[in-house]
């Protein structure tokens, strides 16, 4: 294929046309909220001590992302991505309500799947700097898997509360060795995560160009004072009057009359 008979009469610079790039073009995507419920906190410190009463999380964000990409059988193009998500949590340990707070740190898995196309391409592809995409399996077979990514805010902590778990010691069983509680206390959590997962692949297509510009916004620093700045700032009134149920009737809630109760569930 000859890009240039694709490309407009005049390509010159500055006078538009079409030119080919190499992107990652998204095949397929989703968004999800996954209410990740009762899963427990493997706390750095081991089991959580006796003298604690209550916890609340004082931070949670994701550490890492594991991701795991195999063709859906009888359906090709298809792909199932296998996900599992590291959260790391900071806790306040309380042995009393209004105690100092003792700080502790812990890790929360949790894994969930889901089903995209991804498209085909029996194709390899090596680059200049030692990079490649695809590769031969034993059977002489190219395989060419989509780019999975994931992208994920910082998850919101739902429910804080502590419980306990199956312990495990050494390798048998732990309600048979001697010595050896067969539960453990610790932190369970309930987490509330938006994510947004993309199959790409790389491909070249044709963009339109246009005239090269300059902005015309001079760089400038401020050499105002502090205070002058701050004088030509607006007076916030609002803050210092708070609104009235009157003052906005878009804020104010809905009510039925005891007519349309009547009307809607009977007398």
């Amino acid at each position: 294929m000859n890009y240039d008979e694709n490309l407009s009469d005049d390509r010159s610079p500055g006078k538009g046309g079409a030119v080919p790039v190499k992107v990652n073009r998204v095949f397929d995507s989703c968004s999800d909220r996954d209410c990740i419920s009762n899963v427990p906190v493997i706390l750095d410190a081991g089991e959580l001590p006796s003298d604690i009463q209550l916890v609340k999380c004082r931070c949670v964000r994701v550490a890492d992302v594991c991701m795991r990409l195999e063709p859906v059988p009888f359906n090709r193009g298809f792909f199932n991505i296998d996900i599992t998500f590291t959260f790391r949590v900071e806790l306040l340990a309380y042995t009393h309500a209004c105690d100092q707070p003792r700080v502790m740190e812990g890790t929360v898995y949790a894994s969930k799947s889901s089903i995209l196309y991804g498209s085909e391409s029996n194709t390899q592809t090596f680059f200049s700097n030692g990079a490649r995409v695809g590769s031969v399996d034993a059977s002489c077979e190219v395989v060419n898997l989509p780019t999975a990514n994931v992208q994920v805010v910082a998850p919101l902590a739902l429910e804080t509360k502590i419980g306990t778990v199956c312990r495990q010691c050494g390798n048998g069983n732990a309600q048979n060795q001697e010595g050896c509680p067969p539960t453990m206390r610790t932190v369970i959590m309930t987490l509330g995560l938006f994510s947004v997962i993309e199959l790409t692949r790389p491909v070249t297509i044709l963009v339109p160009t246009f005239d090269y510009t300059i902005p015309s916004k001079e760089c400038t620093a401020d050499t105002e004072t502090p205070c002058a700045v701050f004088d030509r700032m607006r007076f916030p009134t609002e803050e210092f009057s708070p609104l009235t149920l009157n003052d906005n009737d878009s804020q104010r809630p809905s009510y039925c009359s005891d007519a349309e109760l009547r009307d809607t569930y009977g007398s």
